[in-house]
């Protein structure tokens, strides 16, 4: 429905002019009907929309000035079997710098559901596989910055040092104190949290295989190499506590007959 009728001015001045207040006999000839009252809510509702939507697209906006495209997730740039380091250095997918970053991300993927069992499990820890989670990332930046093609401002910026390695072996020691003495073999077990803890450890042994000859020919920091043999560690230990807090009883390791 359509609003046509023009609304005459009730009080006010026109043109420097004051027009007094209209006595209420005369308001009455003013007073809107039904109809005409849904029509003016019905605008008011279609502006309000509107510079909602307008509000909602300029927060949503990816697009930098002269540029309205959303940039896309796909580059088709390693269609061909290559990738490109933070040095700018295409190699092949299967280069052993690339084998190494895959396996870092599978290993924060891992310990990201591991995370997941703990947190629905309420355990205190999970601050600490967010923190790994995040030293992760700058462990892949300095894998991805091989020292054989990184400008200087390159190493400044993907450096990784070793006082992250400090907090994992304080916690594997504050875990231990609560542990009782590990006098058999134990296997993956112990509830969702401790096995996919398990799973985690495994992975992280992969990925320090493959970070191992980075690191030997010089690619990679050092330092890189030892956090992952000391998450390993952490990630045992992390998972013998989580199977002790939950009163699950982890499975020994017994020879077949």
């Amino acid at each position: 429905m359509r609003c046509e009728k023009k609304l005459p001015l009730t009080t006010g001045t026109t043109q420097g002019h004051y027009q007094p207040p209209l006595k209420l006999k005369d308001m009455a000839s003013f007073m809107l009907k039904p109809a005409q009252l849904r029509c003016v809510f019905r605008t008011g509702r279609l502006m309000s929309e509107q510079r909602t939507r307008t509000t909602l697209c300029l927060h949503r906006s990816y697009a930098t000035d002269g540029d309205h495209k959303i940039p896309k997730i796909y580059t088709k740039t390693g269609d061909k079997g290559f990738s490109s380091t933070f040095t700018g250095e295409r190699r092949p997918k299967e280069d052993h710098i690339f084998e190494a970053l895959g396996n870092t991300d599978e290993l924060s993927s891992a310990i990201g559901l591991a995370r997941e069992f703990c947190l629905d499990k309420g355990h205190t820890f999970t601050y600490q596989l967010d923190k790994i989670q995040c030293i992760l990332q700058d462990v892949g930046s300095n894998i991805a910055t091989p020292r054989s093609s990184a400008r200087e401002s390159h190493i400044k910026r993907t450096q990784f040092t070793a006082p992250s390695i400090a907090d994992l072996e304080t916690w594997i020691d504050k875990f231990t104190e609560e542990l009782p003495p590990l006098t058999n073999f134990i296997l993956p077990s112990g509830g969702k949290s401790s096995t996919a803890l398990h799973l985690a450890r495994a992975v992280c042994r992969r990925a320090e295989r493959s970070v191992a000859p980075v690191v030997r020919s010089g690619e990679a920091d050092p330092d890189v190499a030892k956090f992952l043999n000391r998450l390993s560690d952490y990630l045992f230990t992390v998972a013998r506590y989580a199977a002790m807090k939950e009163g699950n009883e982890e499975k020994i390791y017994k020879r077949p007959e």
